[in-house]
C-alpha cells in the first residue's frame, strides 16, 4: 500500500532539517529556510512532492493555529485598545494600496477590472510571517508591533468583501449590495456570539473540563473550540483564520489561556512549517530565471510602494517617523490571502494564467522571502532616516509634546513606555511621593491617561527634543520599559549623552541585550527572563533551608557577573536540601501537648529541655499562630504543637513530657 502523503511529509521534514541547519549556521531566518525547502522540493524544483494539495491543506491548518495562538496571547481588551489601528489604519492602508496599484496596473495596459483586482491582491500582507517574526523579536507589544497587528487584522477581514466583488468585476455578479448586507448581518451575529461566549459559556465549560484533571480532554476541548469557531466563520463567508483569531480571543479572557497556549504551540509550529513550504512550492524557478531582472525590479517596487503607503497611514494615526518606517517595512510583502484571492481571479479571468499569474506568484514569494531580512535591517534604516533633514514634526509625530516645567521641578523620574512595567513603576513612585513624568508613543494611551491626571505626554524618546521636554537635565533617573530592543539602545545612548550623571535603568527581554546596553551607558539592565529565574530559585533555595545570607550572596554574584554564572553553577555552594545530608544525626519532630501534660502552664526555661534532654524547641503553633524561636519565658498550653530539633534517640524520653500524666 502506497502512502504518498506520508512519504511527502518525511521528505519535507528531512529536507527542512538540512536546510534549516545550513540557514542557522549562516544566520538566515528559519522562515526563509522553509521557503527554500518548498522551492527545492516543489514541482518546479526537484519535484520531490506529489501530494501538493494535501500539503496546502495542512498549511491552512498552520495559519489557523497561528491566528488562534495570537488570539490567545491577545485579549478583547487589547483589541479594543488598538481599534483605531484596526479600523482607521487598516482601512486607509487597504484603500490607498488598491488605488496606487490600480494606477500602476492601468499604466501597463491592464483593464479597469484587472487593475482593481491587482490592487486588491497587493493590498494584503502576510499575517503569518509578520506576526511570527514580531513574536520572535518580542515586538508585538511595541508601538509598531501593535499598529502592524491592527492593519493585518483589518486585511484579514477585508479579504471577504474582496472575494465578493470579484464576480462583479468580471461582469457576472448578482446583487452585490444584498450579498454585502447579508455578510454584515452574519458578522454582527458572530461578534455577539464571541461576546456571549467570552462572558459566560467558555469559562464555565473549561472549568468543568479542568475539574477532570485530564490533559487529553482539555487539549481536545481547546482544539474543538478553535475548529468550531473557525468553521462557523468560514461557513458564513468569512475566513478560517479570522475565526481562529476570534476563538483565541474567547479563550484569552479565561484563566486557562496559558495552559491552552502551551498545549497548542507544538502543533502550531509543525503545521505552520507546511505553510511556508507550500508557499515556496509555488515559485516557478524556470520562469524566475527567464525574467530575473523584471521580477527583482517589480519586487523592489512593490516593497517600496507598500512601505510608503503603510508608513503614511501610520503617520495619520499620530505616530512618529520611527514607527512609520518600521510599520511600513513590516507590512511591505504580499500576503498568503492574496494567493486565495488570486485563485478566485483565475476562475473569472481577471488574471492571465501564464505570464501575469506566474509574475504575481514570483513577486509575492520573493517579497515574503525578503521580509525577515528587511525587518532585521529596519532599525539601521530608521537610524539613517532620522539623520536626514526631515521636519521635526514628522520625526516626533503629529501629537505635540508639552513642556513639563510646571509638573516636575527637579530630581524627578522619567519613565519611557506606559505598558505593564511602566505602570507599576509609576504606581510605586506615586506611593513613595517621587515626582515622575511618562513618555509614551501610543496616542490613545496618552489621551486616556492624561484625562485621568497622569503626567504623561506623547513623544518618541529616541529624539533629543522629547527628552528636553521631559527635563532630562534636571532628572535623577530614567527607566526604560519599552519592548523595542533597538529603540532601547538608542534611547540609552541619548540619555547618557544628554545627562552624563543620570542613572539609567533599562528593561530588556533577553540576556544578550545586556552587554550592548551597558556599553551604551546603562547603569542597570534588568533582563526579564532571568529576573524571573532569580525569583524562582530564591524561593526554591529558601524552601531547601539554604541560609539567607548565602542566597543573597548568590543572587548578588549572579547579577554582578552578568548572569553568566547561571550556566556554570558552582558545585561548592553550601546546600542543605535535606537535613539528613548536612546533619545526619539530627531530625525535626512535632508533638502535641496533652490536656494534663506536666509542662502545661510551665515556661520553656523551667522545663530545661536543652539542658536535661539535649533538644531544642524551634517553634510552637497555637491555634492559627506560629511562634518561632520562643524565649525562655514562653508558657506552654494544652494542645500546643511543638517543633523539636534533636537526635532521634532522645525524642522518646522528652516526648513523655508532652503526653497526659
Amino acid at each position: 500500500m502506497d502512502f504518498p502523503l506520508l512519504r511527502d511529509i518525511f521528505i519535507i521534514f528531512a529536507l527542512s532539517i538540512v536546510v534549516l541547519f545550513v540557514c542557522l549556521r549562516i544566520k538566515i531566518p528559519t522562515i526563509v529556510g522553509f521557503l527554500i525547502t518548498g522551492i527545492v522540493a516543489g514541482p518546479y524544483g526537484l519535484g520531490l512532492i506529489s501530494a501538493v494539495h494535501e500539503v496546502e491543506t495542512m498549511s491552512e491548518i498552520g495559519v489557523v493555529l497561528l491566528l488562534f495562538t495570537i488570539g490567545i496571547e491577545f485579549s478583547l481588551k487589547d483589541l479594543i485598545k488598538i481599534k483605531k489601528s484596526v479600523f482607521l489604519g487598516g482601512s486607509i492602508q487597504v484603500i490607498l494600496t488598491i488605488l496606487a496599484f490600480f494606477i500602476v496596473a492601468r499604466q501597463v495596459g491592464q483593464t479597469i477590472p484587472q487593475s482593481v483586482f491587482m490592487g486588491c491582491l497587493m493590498a494584503l500582507s502576510s499575517t503569518a510571517i509578520v506576526l511570527k517574526l514580531l513574536q520572535e523579536r518580542a515586538e508585538i507589544e511595541s508601538p509598531h508591533g501593535r499598529t502592524s497587528l491592527g492593519i493585518l487584522i483589518f486585511q484579514d477581514i477585508a479579504i471577504v468583501p474582496m472575494i465578493l466583488i470579484v464576480p462583479m468585476l468580471a461582469g457576472a455578479s448578482g446583487n452585490i449590495a444584498t450579498s454585502l448586507g447579508i455578510l454584515l448581518v452574519k458578522a454582527a451575529g458572530i461578534l455577539v456570539l464571541v461576546f456571549v461566549s467570552t462572558k459566560w459559556l467558555i469559562h464555565s465549560l473549561l472549568y468543568q473540563i479542568t475539574r477532570t484533571r485530564n490533559r487529553e480532554i482539555f487539549l481536545l476541548s481547546i482544539v474543538i473550540i478553535c475548529i468550531a469557531v473557525a468553521w462557523l466563520t468560514y461557513s458564513l463567508g468569512l475566513s478560517l483564520a479570522l475565526g481562529a483569531f476570534l476563538a483565541g480571543l474567547i479563550i484569552s479572557e479565561s484563566e486557562y489561556s496559558h495552559q491552552a497556549l502551551g498545549n497548542i504551540l507544538p502543533f502550531r509550529d509543525i503545521f505552520l512549517s507546511f505553510f511556508f513550504v507550500s508557499i515556496g512550492m509555488l515559485l516557478n524557478l524556470d520562469f524566475v530565471f527567464r525574467n530575473t531582472w523584471l521580477i527583482v525590479l517589480i519586487t523592489m517596487g512593490v516593497i517600496l510602494l507598500k512601505s510608503l503607503i503603510a508608513g503614511f497611514t501610520t503617520s495619520l494615526l499620530g505616530y512618529p517617523l520611527r514607527t512609520m518606517i518600521l510599520v511600513g517595512f513590516a507590512v511591505s510583502q504580499v500576503g498568503e490571502f492574496s494567493f486565495v484571492l488570486s485563485k478566485t481571479g483565475l476562475e473569472y479571468d481577471l488574471l492571465i494564467p501564464d505570464k501575469t499569474y506566474q509574475l504575481f506568484l514570483a513577486v509575492s514569494v520573493l517579497t515574503m522571502i525578503a521580509t525577515p531580512f528587511i525587518l532585521q535591517i529596519s532599525p539601521w534604516l530608521v537610524d539613517a532616516a532620522l539623520r536626514l533633514p526631515f521636519p521635526q514634526k514628522l520625526k516626533s509625530g503629529v501629537h505635540p509634546a508639552f513642556t513639563i516645567n510646571d509638573i516636575v521641578k527637579m530630581d524627578h523620574l522619567i519613565v519611557v513606555g506606559f505598558g505593564i512595567n511602566g505602570r507599576n513603576v509609576t504606581r510605586a513612585a506615586k506611593m513613595a511621593g517621587v515626582p515622575y513624568i511618562v513618555i509614551e508613543m501610543n496616542p490613545e494611551t496618552v489621551r486616556l491617561e492624561k484625562a485621568w491626571g497622569e503626567p504623561i505626554f506623547y513623544g518618541d524618546a529616541t529624539h533629543e527634543a522629547i527628552f528636553h521636554h521631559a527635563g532630562i537635565s534636571r532628572a535623577r533617573i530614567v527607566v526604560l520599559t519599552i519592548a523595542d530592543a533597538s529603540a532601547t539602545r538608542k534611547i540609552t545612548a541619548l540619555a547618557r549623552r544628554l545627562n552624563p550623571k543620570i542613572h539609567i535603568i533599562a528593561r530588556t527581554r533577553f540576556l544578550q541585550e545586556m552587554e550592548p546596553l551597558y556599553g551604551l551607558g546603562a547603569d542597570e539592565v534588568i533582563p526579564e527572563e532571568f529576573e524571573t529565574s532569580v525569583e524562582i530559585f530564591t524561593r526554591v533555595l529558601s524552601k531547601y533551608l539554604i541560609p539567607k545570607d548565602e542566597i543573597e550572596q548568590f543572587i548578588n554574584e549572579v547579577r554582578a557577573d552578568g548572569y553568566q554564572m547561571f550556566r556554570t553553577l558552582s558545585s561548592e555552594a553550601a546546600s542543605c536540601s535535606d537535613l539528613r545530608h548536612c546533619m545526619p544525626d539530627i531530625e525535626i519532630t512535632t508533638v502535641r501537648i496533652g490536656e494534663t501534660s506536666p509542662i502545661v502552664g510551665k515556661t520553656l526555661g523551667k522545663t530545661e529541655m536543652r539542658k536535661r534532654y539535649g533538644v531544642t524547641v524551634l517553634a510552637v503553633r497555637r491555634n492559627d499562630t506560629t511562634i518561632s524561636n520562643p524565649d525562655v519565658d514562653f508558657t506552654f498550653a494544652a494542645n500546643d504543637i511543638v517543633f523539636i530539633l534533636g537526635r532521634p534517640d532522645l525524642f522518646a524520653e522528652v516526648t513523655n513530657l508532652f503526653y497526659n500524666s
